[in-house]
């Protein structure tokens, strides 16, 4: 039976590798994203993709997603929580709105997919997967990233693992992937002084590639990712190990 996955932020850098990287493991792939003319124009290029236009910072619209694909595929294999920002005000001048836009986006949205999902893995065959798209900006302090960004992240990591320990008897894994500088369009929030900096960085010299996140996705998604959970997977070249 074909494995059913739904994959938010798909329309975007990170999103469009994941979607590929799933499909090509042959899973039906549900892409959701805000941005409808996208979403489009990836279902006519791409075989098993199934397009869903969504506001992730709406829950009861994520209710009602997903009802439109539990109602379509019979429930859900795999969710992936990818969609994200970030937005760059800083300390000590960040807008109240701005938190909570930030929080929104990046924690809210994944908690509500989360909850969803749950329960629409519910009868279904085998190990199911979350993967949360994390970041190191919620563990390494020496680079940019502004504080409300981080604080979502890593609100997120701390939901990976409750949800990790509280199904993992349902056979149910919960996995984060926190990656460092990776080729999205998010670079364009950065000024080129502050991006030139943070790749400097890297210890390969350049930044990470989206697809290189997305062979991740896919393992974790894959049979052998089901022996691991409530784990936060670092991506970072060994820039931030530390004793």
């Amino acid at each position: 039976m074909t494995r059913i996955a739904v994959v938010t932020g798909a329309a975007g850098g990170m999103g469009r590798a994941i979607v590929n990287r799933l499909l090509a493991d042959g899973l039906q792939v549900v892409g959701v994203d805000i941005d409808g003319a996208a979403l489009a124009g990836m279902a006519k290029a791409l075989a098993r993709f199934t397009p869903e236009v969504c506001d992730l910072t709406d829950a009861a619209a994520i209710a009602a997603l997903f009802g439109r694909i539990t109602a379509q595929f019979g429930g859900v294999d795999a969710l992936v929580n990818n969609a994200g920002t970030c937005l760059m005000s800083d300390f000590p001048n960040i807008p109240a709105a701005e938190l909570d836009r930030q929080m929104a986006i990046n924690f809210s949205s994944a908690f509500h997919c989360c909850q969803q999902a749950v329960k629409a893995m519910a009868g279904r065959d085998g190990v199911r997967k979350i993967v949360n798209i994390s970041s190191n900006g919620a563990y390494n302090f020496d680079v940019f990233d502004p504080p409300h960004y981080r604080a979502s992240k890593a609100a997120m990591d701390t939901l990976t693992k409750d949800l990790a320990r509280r199904y993992a008897r349902d056979k149910i894994a919960c996995n984060s992937l926190a990656p460092a500088m990776t080729e999205t369009p998010l670079f364009a929030v950065l000024t080129e002084d502050v991006l030139a900096r943070a790749i400097s960085a890297m210890p390969h010299g350049h930044a990470m590639q989206p697809d290189q996140i997305a062979a991740w996705v896919g393992f974790l998604i894959s049979p052998a990712g089901d022996v691991s959970s409530g784990n936060v997977i670092i991506l970072n070249q060994g820039r931030d190990v530390r004793g």
